[in-house]
């Protein structure tokens, strides 16, 4: 019997391109389908898709006057929930400014560091003047100079800047101080099928789950975009898990598209990664071999006609 220029690794190629082959429903992100996101808060799991009922959310925007009859037309989708604002929750650290053209009426409401002298030379010092922080404790609370204990859990940033300027007002004179309020620990851990695990902070007192994982160098090729988890702590301290699928458009409707402050992202490996997990040095080097015989057998089979 003889086989007449049979390509052996053609079909081998093809064989294993059948099964390395991955939908792209599986890697695309913001595709049209996909499931709504959902959350189980304390183990009791709860189907978080009224948001994607909420349509009252999405704009889908047709402008003609913009665009020439042979570019075709857009759709714009747009959540319309407005601009995402974090709220201040126990454990952050806060920077407080107070600035006025009344530098002894200020003076009080901003904490300097202590400064370290050189002892051995008077006239140095080992560190600058810088402001301290304030730690929000598990109340909520925050012990600020003169009023003492003020509770600011549950506000944004401009909502605290809004009330300690009515509170110290009547301290001033010529006009009402100038207050700046700074989260100093805004950060997310993220970890998992990343390319770059780990802890990152942000100065903008906000981070999407895009820019968390951007951070983190993207998901590996093995990373499942269809169930990427959120741990969150809230203000109350209970605990939640939300579950995010980064295929879907309906993300954006999702509690955890913007991290709140030490959230933690974990991106599962798929089938592929925790399979090989199984292997040992020895089974990886059994593989290898195999691989490397079976091209070279192809590889045979390709420049010689195989007779028999």
């Amino acid at each position: 019997m003889i086989y007449k220029k049979t390509n052996f690794s053609g079909l081998l190629l093809f064989i294993l391109l059948l099964n390395s082959c991955a939908s792209v429903k599986d890697i695309a992100y913001f595709q049209k389908s996909g499931n709504t996101a959902n959350s189980s808060q304390q183990g009791n799991s709860a189907d978080l898709s009224n948001s994607e009922t909420k349509s009252t959310n999405l704009v889908i925007s047709k402008d003609l006057s913009s665009v020439s009859k042979t570019s075709g037309l857009y759709t714009v989708e747009r959540n319309s929930a407005g601009l995402y604002e974090a709220r201040i929750k126990p454990k952050d650290l806060l920077s407080i400014t107070v600035v006025s053209s009344e530098p002894e009426a200020s003076r009080m409401y901003n904490l300097v560091v202590p400064q370290v002298a050189d002892i051995s030379n008077p006239n140095s010092l080992l560190s600058q003047p810088s402001l301290q922080t304030y730690l929000v404790d598990n109340d909520g609370n925050i012990d600020f100079p003169v009023f003492g204990k003020i509770k600011v859990a549950g506000f944004t940033r401009k909502e605290l800047e809004s009330m300690l300027q009515k509170k110290l007002s009547s301290a001033f004179s010529k006009e009402s101080p100038i207050i700046s309020i700074r989260f100093t620990n805004y950060s997310v851990n993220v970890l998992g099928e990343v390319l770059k695990p780990g802890r990152f902070e942000t100065i903008n007192d906000r981070m999407t789950i895009f820019e968390g994982l951007a951070l983190a160098g993207d998901l590996t090729i093995y990373g499942r975009r269809d169930n990427v988890k959120v741990l969150r702590e809230n203000a109350d301290g209970t605990k939640e898990y939300i579950t995010l699928n980064l295929n879907s458009k309906n993300i954006i409707y999702s509690p955890a598209y913007f991290l709140e402050q030490n959230d933690v992202v974990y991106v599962e490996p798929n089938k592929s990664r925790s399979k090989s997990a199984n292997y040992g040095t020895a089974e990886s080097f059994g593989i290898s071999s195999v691989s490397v015989l079976l091209s070279l057998t192809t590889l045979v089979f390709t420049v010689f006609s195989v007779k028999f």
